[in-house]
């Protein structure tokens, strides 16, 4: 983030700074905002409730990239708080707390995608947003090489039937594949002396029969062998390899609610991502596109799982909406909770049958409310429900970006806090002037500069005067702030008004007694 050299010397040489003993007037500003304790933060290996996050942990920040947890904090809380939903998850958090976001301005004029495009995003307080204002979610940037993969599984003393296996595999989009076949459709069999992975598939999906066969032939030097069983409608494919199974097991999870995708895969570049996300498409996903409204869907019972999907496609820059099934009982068959993803904007609908080699010929014109820039993925607010809470609430302290994501839209982390101090006099003229004025802030670097910035243009001025101090006056001095920086200045001038406010009120107690 750019700032002037302005904001740079206020920041690091601020003007007034310090507490203030006995002053006429205090003005406190700001929260330490905060999340409902199960919700959940994106982190560097999958994602996690921001309860159970520990100090040192990485989070994704607003760059795309990770950032490190410096401090983590709790507190009770008992009041109001918001429940924001979007098309990727719904947060609740307290009001004050700041998203990256656009608010719409009011109009007919955006209304239209390409107007809501040319407004600025800033951070905003959860209270100020509504339905239809558009949310940020950073695209993932991390990114490695990595061509190969060591296979760290020593065969077993007692396994005499499992064929060598090579010790290090090409990452290559045969691997990707099949990586994405097993997250969908298969299993390790883990049993002493017969561990092996199966797959199991729908009887007609000779495709992916096929597409296994080949590949554990060709990376493996594995045959596979082949179950039919036409009762059931399926066809079960066994691979019989104990420390291909072991190794499946230890990066990808075994069981269809644990599986995940390994960090090594999720920091591949997009285009090399591909494969993996057709093999899981073929394996558990759908496409319909002969309904009026064409889309493409795909289930799956692991919520970690879901969420890395998530993150793939948006690096295709396609468009996910997640909802979820709740557990139930159809026909005495009970169904556990579900994460369905769907695929419905025509662009997106678009990239993802490129992926799977479907062609698609859109007959609708598109319908987008949702869009992306290089860094952005940009969707409306769907709903906001304001609730009440007593209990434990919880935040962390970001290094570098001050910035998390949580499994619906980028936060800021802990809010800016900020105490404005000053002592009134008054002129030659009578006037009540400030004659000193000093503050104390808890926050990034825009919070500490625009504080020494609105108590030099406070200082000697008359309460009249400094109560007509704008926002736009200190961005102005400070020779401009980021846009997602002005709530900052926004808080010094609430701060410098809260101790102008608290003076008066003060001086009016002290005037009552004496009476």
């Amino acid at each position: 983030m750019m700032y002037s050299k302005k904001v740079i010397k206020h920041f690091q040489n601020p003007a007034n700074m310090g507490k203030m003993i006995n002053p006429d007037g205090a003005g406190e500003v700001g929260n330490p905002v905060c999340l409902l304790p199960k919700q959940n933060i994106h982190i560097s290996n999958g994602i996690r409730e921001i309860d159970k996050i520990t100090v040192a942990e990485r989070v994704l920040s607003s760059n795309g990239r990770y950032s490190k947890v410096n401090k983590t904090t709790k507190r009770d809380y008992s009041g109001k708080i918001l429940a924001i939903k979007n098309k990727l998850g719904k947060i609740c958090l307290t009001p004050d707390h700041l998203i990256l976001s656009i608010k719409l301005l009011p109009g007919y004029k955006y209304l239209r995608t390409k107007n809501k495009k040319q407004l600025v995003p800033a951070w905003h307080h959860a209270e100020e947003l509504k339905k239809g204002d558009i949310i940020l979610y950073p695209v993932l940037k991390e990114k490695n090489n990595l061509n190969y993969k060591t296979i760290s599984i020593p065969k077993s003393k007692w396994d005499f039937r499992s064929k060598e296996i090579p010790n290090k595999i090409l990452i290559n989009s045969d691997l990707l594949r099949l990586f994405g076949y097993f997250l969908s459709e298969g299993y390790v069999q883990d049993r002493p002396s017969r561990t092996f992975i199966s797959f199991t598939l729908n009887i007609k999906e000779d495709e992916i029969v096929n597409d296994i066969k080949k590949i554990s032939k060709k990376l493996f030097n594995l045959d596979i062998a082949v179950r039919r069983l036409p009762e059931r409608k399926t066809v079960v494919i066994d691979l019989y390899s104990a420390k291909l199974a072991r190794f499946f097991k230890e990066i990808l999870k075994n069981g269809a609610a644990n599986k995940i995708i390994p960090d090594f895969i999720m920091h591949l570049s997009p285009e090399r991502q591909k494969p993996l996300i057709y093999g899981l498409w073929k394996g558990d996903g759908c496409l319909n596109l002969k309904r009026a409204g064409a889309r493409g869907g795909y289930v799956t019972v692991s919520y970690k799982l879901a969420q890395q999907i998530k993150i793939l496609l948006l690096r295709q820059k396609i468009v996910p909406s997640i909802y979820v099934d709740k557990e139930k009982k159809i026909k005495n068959v009970n169904h556990k909770e579900a994460y369905r993803i769907h695929i419905g904007q025509r662009d997106s609908l678009i990239k993802l049958c490129s992926i799977l080699g479907v062609e698609y010929i859109p007959r609708s014109y598109a319908s987008v409310d949702s869009w992306f820039d290089k860094n952005f993925c940009y969707t409306p607010i769907t709903q906001i429900k304001e609730l009440n809470y007593r209990g434990l609430v919880y935040n962390l302290e970001v290094s570098s970006t001050h910035s998390f994501t949580s499994d619906a839209f980028c936060l800021h982390n802990c809010g800016d806090l900020m105490n404005i101090y000053i002592k009134v006099a008054k002129n030659k003229k009578g006037q009540e002037i400030i004659k000193d004025i000093k503050f104390e802030t808890l926050g990034c670097v825009a919070a500490i500069a625009t504080s020494s910035m609105v108590t030099a243009m406070a200082k000697g001025k008359t309460l009249d005067e400094a109560l007509k101090i704008k926002y736009s006056d200190i961005a102005e001095a400070l020779g401009s702030l980021p846009p997602i920086k002005t709530h900052c200045a926004d808080l010094a001038v609430k701060g410098l008004r809260a101790a102008i406010e608290d003076y008066k009120n003060n001086l009016k107690l002290k005037n009552q007694n004496e009476k």
